[in-house]
């Protein structure tokens, strides 16, 4: 399996060569040349596998230059008990009575979000991809995050040999228990820098520096090579279909689940790459009827898949669901290319169009084809409080706010469109990881206000009956090791003064 550049890029790069590097040498994002099939056969016989065994099955299917033997060994560090109990991403029936919801549980990693999927899999691939390919420069691992990536990245990668990794986050962009996991994440080879701006101007800046071949002419001299944890890297995107594909397998262990029934799946989504991996799998073969994209009140994606233009031009707004918090949506670009039968230089016009003028729309066969598939939605604060406090009431489930943006678009859509369809919603992260906001919602406007985060934190313990994440327990008692604040101008030289120190 090869790979191929989203904007035309004239070489195709093997899927270790593209792990590597992260992002394409035109500035496109990787892409395999074809999507592999699951067979019915596969798939069932998926049911008497473990989650490392489905996942390094649904790998090598698309990292070829890797052994079944080798894939099954990563997944199996990563997603060892210790890390992420007995089931990596439990599949739970929302209430016993009501055989169509489902929560698939991607929270029980070290962070208590979903990146960790991905992320605890990634340092194993890259380091296998440098060997592969002869590297033998330091690998920097330069990522912007909206919350969750960073974290992930840092707890994925620190201290392992032969990498650095240096985190971008919004300064005021993130939830307090993010900025604490960040902030005061220990090891040799990590850096955590605030950018007084939003996420999109961290991942901006990121991206230029990524497509500056000053910089990495001037880093290859250091002896050093970029490369991402972001989902624009091939390597984090795919741990992610994996998931997907398990949770259909864990639907046919149900009796009144048959194979080629089909599933809806609800995706709270920012960057797209999570929502993506459920598309990918759907090409692969699992029987998927609707993604159901849920925004927050950044509704660039909802209005996109509406109306076919996408548009940055807009007030950027801080809501209750921060990792949601973003105007340009970098992995909608994969899926362009894909639908548009990998036509890359009307994928490069619009994504040139988005750089210089913050807008473009797609054709109106592109759209029509989007909306075969996609549903699109949008939940201001106040509906994403009351679906807290819903779903609570409903099912005795504890949601966090991005959990429950997905909720919110998921009932509106199903009250117009009656559709029965068995339904995956898509848990991101832990409700603690919010704790002030989904206090907030099931105590009140103000709950929170005066009371401590340890406080906030034992008493949602309490309330919902879930234990406190292992990584977010004391937080607050932790030494504060990184407290470099810059303008989103420096980002470029703050990566040069980091790792020449």
């Amino acid at each position: 399996m090869m790979y191929i550049s989203t904007r035309g890029y004239d070489r195709k790069f093997s899927a270790a060569e593209a792990i590597k590097q992260g992002i394409a040498p035109d500035g496109g994002l990787f892409v395999p040349e074809e999507i592999p099939q699951l067979s019915k056969k596969e798939i069932m016989a998926m049911t008497e596998m473990t989650y490392p065994q489905i996942a390094a099955t649904v790998l090598s299917k698309f990292l070829t230059d890797f052994t079944y033997d080798e894939l099954l060994s990563y997944t199996e560090q990563a997603y060892a008990e210790e890390k992420f109990g007995e089931k990596p991403a439990p599949l739970v029936q929302l209430n016993k009575y009501n055989p169509r919801e489902y929560i698939l549980e991607l929270w029980h990693g070290p962070t208590a979000a979903f990146k960790d999927m991905a992320l605890q899999l990634l340092p194993h691939l890259m380091t296998a991809s440098a060997k592969k390919t002869g590297e033998n420069r330091k690998i920097c691992i330069l990522t912007a995050t909206s919350g969750d990536t960073g974290k992930a990245a840092l707890e994925g990668f620190k201290d392992l040999p032969g990498t650095e990794v240096i985190v971008f986050y919004p300064s005021e962009g993130v939830s307090d228990a993010q900025k604490q996991q960040m902030i005061t994440t220990e090891g040799n080879n990590v850096h955590v820098v605030a950018v007084n701006g939003c996420f999109d101007d961290a991942q901006s800046g990121v991206k230029a520096i990524f497509g500056d071949e000053s910089v990495a002419a001037e880093l290859n001299n250091m002896g050093v090579v970029l490369s991402s944890a972001n989902s624009i890297n091939w390597g984090r995107l795919v741990p992610q279909i994996a998931y997907y594909v398990a949770s259909y397998v864990e639907l046919l262990k149900y009796e009144e689940f048959n194979f080629g029934e089909k599933m809806n799946v609800v995706v709270p989504t920012g960057n797209f790459g999570n929502i993506l991996a459920a598309w990918y799998a759907k090409k692969m073969g699992i029987p998927v009827k609707k993604l159901i994209c849920a925004s927050n009140k950044n509704k660039v994606l909802s209005d996109f898949f509406r109306s076919g233009t996408y548009d940055r031009n807009r007030e950027f707004f801080k809501t209750n669901s921060p990792s949601m918090d973003i105007l340009i949506s970098s992995n909608l670009e994969r899926l362009l290319f894909e639908v548009t039968g990998k036509d890359a230089a009307k994928t490069k016009g619009w994504m040139e169009d988005l750089k210089t003028k913050g807008v473009y729309s797609v054709d109106p066969e592109t759209l029509h084809v989007l909306q075969m598939t996609f549903v699109g939605g949008f939940a201001d604060e106040a509906g994403i409080t009351k679906t807290i406090r819903d779903v609570y009431d409903r099912c005795d489930h504890v949601v966090d706010t991005h959990t429950a943006v997905g909720f919110n678009i998921y009932n509106r859509y199903y009250q117009r469109s009656g559709d029965e369809t068995k339904t995956v919603f898509v848990s991101t992260a832990s409700p603690f990881k919010f704790a002030p906001a989904v206090m907030d919602a099931l105590n009140g406007a103000g709950y929170s206000n005066g009371r401590s985060d340890e406080v906030i934190t034992n008493e949602l313990a309490e309330e919902s009956g879930l234990e406190i994440p292992y990584g977010l327990k004391d937080i607050n008692k932790k030494p504060v090791l990184h407290n470099l604040l810059i303008e989103k101008e420096a980002m470029r030289q703050t990566v040069f003064d980091l790792l020449k120190k």
